[in-house]
């Protein structure tokens, strides 16, 4: 899913939240101010207008939750106008009900008929009107000024290709633009090709392609990050994280590397954002302390930008300095004593490179926490796989790269099932289960075990 859906499925939610609340304002006005002609308003005095909207501010969040049990919060881009419009008036239809039971189920009786049936049929209106517009602005934003398109190449020439291309290319605002189409090309002719348009998903149309290049091709695609999508008349497996969606009444199958996919992505942020203020703030007094102390033993600065690799991406990892000035230079000269000979990475006890302060600091993991910088601005997530150099990526097997899917985080699943005491092949299953297997209470008990390791885990050291 691109980000400009994504952008428009959480715009939905505020949306939606304002329409409610304006219906029901529109609903007071209107028998208040329009409809009090024809049949006097007995309910001013103990239902003024301050008192109902606090009232329509909590109705709207129970409409909020109707509409999510619906399915309109679903993150689906081509969902019909007539689907949309259906689950929107059985969800209203749905929370107004509720309301109606519980005020039954209270034995009064409601300060206005009007104000119950009346808002039922606003909301609607208003939540309709709403999505138009969203669905309008999104619509010019993609087809106009290509505003989060997919750029997409179709392998294939036969009837179904023609249906995918026909349909891309009579509907631009649908947010996919064909920039390569192949018949049956060789991977290293599809490897090209992607590099050169610059492609950022790949369908395939041709139901008789190869399976052994299936494979490779899927493997290419998840090591450069390229979304792949398939008609859905192949017969592979290959993975268990997917999506079907429809183009032009074909099906398509999305193959996903993980399933920390739309709204995982959202409440992802949200705890890391949170997450990584708050821990800031209360370690705030700790920083100074330590920055003091460093200062204090040597020369050099007190923080550390080492270069690590994030979801494929370069970064600056910030970090206390707990080792001499040149460190990094005098690592070759170490190598004949790294004790993780079993892959890429560099570990060794008794680095004759840390300062004293620096062997404390490590001793209790105090040295990490300015990684919540790095998770406040985005870099890094709070969950995730541990970040490597790129001189380790470079060594990695093509197993390996799996594990760059996602945000590097400042704590992850491997960290806490044994930390530098595991073999390199153990941490990258590790990491694999969990962007397979991802979900929210599973990164918050992370977390929890990771805040514990810190007082009884010393493998740091």
């Amino acid at each position: 899913m691109k980000r400009s859906e994504l952008f428009f499925s959480v715009l939905s939610v505020p949306v939606d939240w304002l329409m409610v609340v304006l219906a029901g304002l529109t609903t007071y006005l209107l028998r208040t101010k329009i409809l009090s002609t024809f049949r006097p308003v007995l309910f001013e005095f103990n239902l003024p207008l301050d008192r109902y909207f606090l009232l329509i501010v909590g109705v709207s969040f129970l409409f909020l939750a109707i509409f999510a049990l619906a399915g309109l919060y679903s993150l689906r881009a081509t969902r019909s106008l007539t689907e949309e419009l259906a689950r929107i008036i059985i969800s209203a239809s749905a929370g107004t009900m509720l309301l109606i039971i519980y005020i039954f189920l209270r034995q009064e009786l409601f300060n206005s008929r009007f104000l119950v049936l009346g808002n039922w049929l606003i909301v609607i209106i208003f939540v309709i009107l709403g999505r138009g517009v969203m669905r309008r602005l999104q619509r010019q934003l993609v087809g106009r000024y290509n505003f989060g398109v997919h750029r997409v190449m179709v392998i294939g020439e036969d009837e179904s290709s023609r249906r995918i291309v026909e349909e891309i290319n009579s509907n631009p605002a649908g947010g996919y633009r064909i920039v390569k189409q192949l018949a049956n090309p060789a991977i290293d002719e599809i490897k090209f090709a992607i590099g050169n348009p610059g492609v950022d998903e790949v369908i395939l149309a041709n139901p008789n392609f190869p399976a052994e290049k299936v494979t490779e091709l899927v493997d290419f695609c998840n090591d450069e990050h390229i979304g792949f999508r398939f008609v859905a008349n192949l017969h592979q497996t290959l993975t268990r994280n997917f999506s079907v969606d429809l183009l032009g009444g074909l099906p398509l199958v999305e193959l996903r590397r993980t399933n920390l996919e739309g709204w995982g992505r959202v409440y992802k942020r949200i705890v890391d954002l949170a997450g990584a203020t708050v821990a800031l703030v209360i370690c705030s007094p700790l920083f100074l302390v330590v920055a003091f102390a460093i200062k204090w033993e040597t020369a050099g600065p007190v923080f550390v930008r080492l270069n690590r690799i994030s979801k494929n991406r370069h970064f600056g990892l910030l970090k206390f300095r707990s080792m001499v000035e040149n460190a990094e230079e005098l690592k070759p000269y170490l190598m004949a004593r790294n004790e993780r000979a079993d892959g890429p990475l560099f570990k060794m006890k008794n680095d004759p490179r840390l300062t004293k302060v620096g062997r404390f600091i490590r001793h209790y993991r105090i040295d990490e926490l300015p990684q919540f910088w790095n998770v406040l601005k985005g870099q890094m997530a709070l969950v995730g796989p541990r970040p490597h150099q790129p001189d380790e990526i470079a060594k990695y097997q093509k197993h390996h790269k799996k594990v760059l899917s996602i945000k590097a985080g400042a704590t992850g699943l491997a960290q806490v099932s044994g930390s530098s005491d595991l073999l390199f092949e153990e941490e990258v299953a590790l990491d694999s289960f969990y962007l397979e297997n991802w979900s929210l209470w599973q990164d918050i008990k992370i977390i929890l075990r990771t805040a514990i390791k810190m007082f009884a885990d010393r493998s740091a050291v």
